[in-house]
């Protein structure tokens, strides 16, 4: 390592070190051991414009291993990015530009949120996906001259946590499969987690079964030589498969606890700092950065980039002038515009007398918006036979295809909801389907989308135990509630077309995660069902005749069911309204005017739902009102089962007449 490379490499150590210090919270020992690492991906290779953090071309950095977020803000800030010596000393404290992980649109430079292992990892693969699309669509020759809008890498630092993910597994065997070479993980290898060294836990041979992926693959031996390292990386761009380098490092590089576990996740000893500066040869004095390093790397990233910069924008603002309004809109839309689709073709009524499945009716819709933008694509788990959500027009997205809009996940719900992620954040609107009781493999991924507030749609199909033979293993019944208790993400339960198309609208209102809850089995277009009141959250759908003596509140199909006990009802003299609550969350948020209105105090109030209303319980005076779903289901005929859990029409009807009466 040559002078200046070893004095940037220690400063950046040492601002790390002073951070976690300052906050006695953090992770010291990837500062010390992976700092060679990320200086060499910054100065020599990264491209990347410190003064537009949003530049659509630039490469994409994602920290998997999140808790080394010290050593990512030293490097941004000594690279140029917008932060100060202040910043880097407010850090894990509240409301600062460096939080305890990184976080998208806290910190500039940031290109995802981190911290849960492997979700880093496995997002990347989508960031690849994403860059591959948009290179194969958007790239073109236009009057005899070629413009090349996006050509970039998305580089990883991960580690031994991270691969012991199984999340990071399965996005790694999907980007093998799409020979992803724009994507390049760096891996900090040094044989050492939280608890103990890593014999105890991990003791493949990472290599080979990264090569088994179909990933090329390279050894760093000297994690210490800033030269090794960027031969490797120079190597890992001209492959034709995404690669994997294993950089060996020692945890913990040169502090008294070096190579051990206690080095990894608690502040180190004054006297350990001590004797780690005095061996950098750098003054004891917290956050004084020699300001010749911090003047070299900008430099070199200045002279490395700059002029690449401004003749990409150069090409970029005479490409645009020569598109179609379609391609101008879809660069608004990629450079933050509200990712808004075009649902102008999207019907306005439907037969009355329609009677189809939800996911049936869900995969009309999803073709008609995929006709009208190219900023449309997903998949699903290997179950697009069965959700429904294939693009008919749309093309496979694939290795010998990187233009196609379907994404073939396979069975990898985990890594579908990371690698979406990763497609969303550039302001793709994406959307990916399973069955509602395999939304639980995914819940770690739609917790980041909601965090980082990302427009994902999230399509689970199968709703309730009327799937009937497939058995409890894929009857939902506490997947609602695990989704309505997430922060920040809608869940929309539409009862038929109308609603859906009103979920839609809403949707694409809005930057935050949602979910579609829809029906395997058929559903009837509600006569006064209401795309535009799918707005407020709820809603009366059907009002009572005569005086009001109760309300059924009821979502998804079940507002079929509470429709026809109304109707019989009404014949009896018993006045009943139904209202319908395709979103809980954005009913909660209406006035106390509005819900007053539709649900007046001192009338009875009756919940109606397939599955565990936990949460909901506000809506009733008690939970002998709530008839839900509240165990597992079992295996038989629709109808058997639906008895035996007393969900059958008129176990339903019974107990709504016994309620009221």
């Amino acid at each position: 390592m040559n002078p200046i490379d070893k004095k940037i490499v220690d400063v950046i150590k040492c601002l790390g070190i002073d951070m976690i210090d300052s906050a006695q919270s953090g992770h010291p020992g990837i500062v010390l051991s992976a700092a060679p690492i990320i200086y060499t991906l910054y100065s020599r290779h990264l491209k990347v414009n410190p003064k537009d953090d949003k530049w659509l071309d630039r490469d994409r950095f994602v920290m998997s291993a999140g808790h080394g977020s010290a050593l990512l803000y030293a490097t941004l800030f000594m690279a140029g990015f917008d932060l100060t010596l202040d910043d880097l000393r407010e850090f894990r404290q509240i409301n600062s530009k460096t939080p305890g992980h990184p976080e998208l649109g806290i910190t500039p430079g940031v290109d995802m949120t981190t911290g849960p292992l492997g979700q880093g990892f496995a997002t990347s693969v989508g960031m690849a996906i994403a860059e591959k699309y948009l290179e194969s669509n958007y790239n073109k020759k236009i009057n005899n001259t070629y413009y090349e809008i996006f050509n970039h890498n998305i580089y990883v630092l991960c580690g031994d946590g991270d691969l012991m993910e199984g999340v990071s597994y399965e996005a790694a065997s999907l980007a093998g499969t799409l020979k992803l070479n724009n994507l390049i993980v760096l891996y900090d290898s040094n044989n050492t987690s939280l608890d103990s060294k890593t014999d105890k836990t991990f003791t493949e041979n990472v290599i080979q079964r990264f090569q088994a992926l179909n990933w090329d693959t390279i050894l760093v031996k000297n994690g210490e030589s800033v030269d090794e390292i960027d031969k490797a990386i120079i190597q890992a761009k001209k492959n034709n498969k995404p690669t994997l380098i294993e950089v060996k490092t020692v945890l913990g590089k040169g502090s008294l606890l070096e190579n051990t576990n206690k080095v990894h996740g608690s502040p180190l000893s004054q006297e350990d700092i001590e004797q780690l500066k005095n061996k950098f040869g750098i003054r004891n004095i917290p956050f004084t950065p020699s300001s010749d390093a911090v003047e070299f790397l900008r430099d070199m990233i200045k002279t490395r980039v700059n002029q690449q910069y401004d003749k990409w924008n150069d090409m970029y603002n005479e490409y645009i002038d020569l598109s179609s309004n379609d391609i101008r809109r879809d660069f608004n839309i990629l450079n933050g515009d509200i990712s808004k689709l075009d649902l102008t073709n999207l019907p306005k009524k439907f037969e009355n007398n329609l009677e189809e499945p939800l996911r049936v009716t869900n995969s009309k819709l999803i073709n008609i918006i995929s006709q009208t933008t190219n900023l449309f694509i997903g998949g699903s788990a290997d179950l697009s036979s069965s959700t429904k959500t294939y693009l008919e027009n749309g093309k496979d997205f694939s290795c010998e295809n990187y233009n196609g809009k379907n994404i073939w996940f396979g069975v990898r719900e985990h890594a579908m909801g990371a690698i979406v992620n990763g497609i969303s954040s550039y302001n793709i609107r994406t959307y990916c389907s399973t069955f509602l009781s395999f939304s639980d493999y995914l819940k770690p991924a739609i917790r980041m989308s909601a965090l980082m507030n990302l427009p994902v749609i999230y399509m689970f199909t199968h709703d309730s135990i009327n799937i009937g033979k497939d058995g409890p293993t894929h009857q939902p019944v506490e997947q609602l509630a695990m989704l309505r208790a997430t922060p920040n993400l809608n869940v929309y339960r539409p009862a038929d077309a109308t609603e859906l198309v009103g979920s839609y609208i809403n949707i694409n209102k809005s930057n935050s995660p949602a979910c579609l809850i829809l029906s395997r089995n058929n559903v009837q277009k509600e006569e006064y069902s209401s795309s535009k009141k799918v707005e407020l959250g709820a809603y009366v759908i059907r009002r009572e005749k005569g005086k009001l003596k109760g309300i059924i509140i009821a979502t998804g199909s079940e507002v079929n069911i509470a429709v026809k006990i109304q109707k019989e009802l009404s014949d009896e003299d018993i006045g009943i309204r139904v209202v319908s609550m395709p979103c809980y969350e954005i009913f909660k948020m209406q006035d106390e005017n509005y819900i007053n209105e539709i649900l007046p105090v001192g009338i009875k109030k009756i919940l109606l739902e397939a599955s565990n209303t936990f949460g909901l319980e506000s809506l009733v005076y008690g939970e002998k009102y709530i008839i839900n779903v509240d165990k597992f289901g079992l295996s038989g005929k629709k109808e058997d089962v639906l008895k035996q859990m007393n969900f059958d029409y008129d176990s339903i009807k019974e107990r709504i007449k016994g309620l009221i009466n």
